[in-house]
């Protein structure tokens, strides 16, 4: 099957397939990605829908994302004015390619330190690699947490290394988590 772009040129359209082993791999390979890194974009919106995108340092744990910020800050705000928030985390994997990504739409809540789950991860030091250098010294100190919503999307991460050089403007997977 050919999809016709508007420019006139034609690419084969991507192909639907059942959820299955590929789908594990993708999310696996998502998910691996995600614990290793600490940069992403968070996309948040304010009351009257002004978009705002800015990059931050995160933690994974437990399926869900931890930022360390500062209570009056335009993106906490936003989350309490917004839940919904997007994320997307750049992922180098080859030099002459570009970044592979990880993105997905999630739900924010902002919280305070002394907040149990809060405090149970400061405890454990699973938040050490956000917290470090003073972080928790200074005033207005809060985290964000992020929960994925129902899709994960990827590019590059997960595609089979040939799929990649075949066919790089399909080398993109959507993959279910609940």
């Amino acid at each position: 099957m050919t999809h016709r772009h508007s420019n006139g040129t034609a690419t084969a359209a991507p192909q639907l397939r059942p959820a299955g082993q590929e789908d594990s791999a993708v999310l696996a390979a998502a998910r691996r990605a995600l614990a290793r890194q600490s940069f992403c974009t968070l996309a948040t919106a304010s009351q009257r829908n002004r978009p705002h995108v800015v990059g931050v340092v995160y933690v994974a744990v437990d399926g869900d994302l931890y930022i360390h910020t500062l209570d009056g800050s335009r993106k906490v705000r936003n989350i309490r004015d917004n839940p919904h928030v997007g994320i997307c985390v750049p992922v180098r994997t080859f030099p002459f390619a570009p970044p592979f990504c990880v993105q997905f739409q999630g739900t924010a809540v902002v919280l305070p330190p002394d907040e149990p789950t809060i405090a149970a991860l400061l405890t454990t030091k699973r938040l050490k690699k956000i917290t470090a250098h003073g972080a928790l010294d200074v005033p207005g100190v809060c985290f964000i947490r992020v929960t994925p919503g129902r899709t994960l999307s990827t590019y590059g991460v997960g595609v089979p290394f040939l799929t990649l050089l075949r066919d790089p403007f399909h080398a993109n997977r959507s993959v279910a988590l609940r």
